[in-house]
């Protein structure tokens, strides 16, 4: 049975891989690297963990990965990982430094790029470094499939900045109260500035598949009820205590512990996020992307 749902998904996926080369070959725009952000209504749900692990997930199934750490509160990526960045993206800005030089290897050839304080810096910056800063960043076009955006948590400015400009956003939240209504507020804020904006859901830590898809259901429902809005189910992880282990030895469970409960629904999600990707829409690629932050910051 497992390996007939294996071979099952390879087909899919093979299937996927020949309709983008279709469609790259017509249509040239979908060849631009593919926004994602990743956020959530409330801190603590465990939104930077499944950003690096869905990040190294993506990387096995054959994707090249960056993932951009924009939280300015609590920079966990390098937590996360046990990867301290050389450069933020204040180097970028300040000493006009090539793009390829602030990217930091992780593990599976993942690349990371630290916002830290060249985010604010955004705000400030001159006509003649904002034309370097846009340069150095069409050259990531080439270098990456997908860019995962790591916000921070909650409704203030920055967060909102981030997700209105990312081609497609996944809300992450667990089945507790206060994260359903915090995640529900936070795709109502987006709604409303952004009506078009492509909403995806992860519920993290379920102690059961019941729990997983009734909270799923209850924030899909309340969206099509009171915002007309279709919220995409993207899956759930399992409260699984080899996540908290691997955090301990600061390495991500999808290598730690790729066989355990978290690892499979990972893969899962990953598999469903690139066989759902929108193929009547291109994505707005890396440099749409920071000039629509650099709308917002100024």
């Amino acid at each position: 049975m497992a390996d007939q749902a294996e071979k099952l998904r390879q087909l899919a996926l093979n299937l996927k891989k020949q309709a983008e080369a279709e469609l790259r070959e017509k249509d040239p725009r979908f060849n631009r690297t593919r926004v994602i952000a990743v956020t959530s209504g409330k801190g603590g749900v465990g939104k930077t963990n499944f950003t690096i692990n869905l990040a190294l997930t993506l990387t096995k199934l054959g994707k090249k990965v960056l993932v951009f750490d924009a939280d300015l509160g609590l920079a966990n990526v390098d937590v996360v990982l046990g990867v301290t960045p050389k450069y933020t993206l204040y180097n970028l800005i300040k000493d006009e430094m090539n793009i390829k030089d602030i990217i930091t290897t992780g593990p599976g050839g993942l690349g990371i790029i630290a916002g830290g304080s060249g985010i604010q810096e955004l705000a400030n910056i001159s006509r003649k470094k904002l034309n370097t800063f846009i340069k150095s960043l069409q050259e990531l076009e080439g270098m990456a499939d997908i860019l995962l955006i790591d916000t921070g948590a909650g409704l203030n400015r920055n967060v909102l900045a981030f997700v209105q400009a990312a081609d497609e956003v996944i809300v992450v939240c667990t089945p507790e109260p206060t994260s359903i209504t915090d995640a529900y507020g936070l795709i109502k804020a987006l709604h409303s500035k952004k009506p078009d904006a492509r909403i995806s859901l992860v519920v993290n830590r379920v102690e059961n598949m019941e729990e997983g898809k009734n909270t799923a259901n209850k924030l899909t429902m309340v969206s099509q009820r009171f915002l007309k809005l279709n919220l995409e189910q993207l899956g759930f992880i399992w409260d699984d205590l080899h996540v908290s282990k691997a955090v301990k030895y600061q390495e991500p469970f999808v290598l730690k512990y790729p066989n355990c409960l978290a690892s499979t629904c990972m893969k899962g999600i990953a598999d469903k996020l690139l066989t759902g990707q929108d193929t009547q829409k291109p994505p707005g690629g890396v440099k749409s992307f920071f000039n629509k932050i650099i709308g917002f910051f100024s």
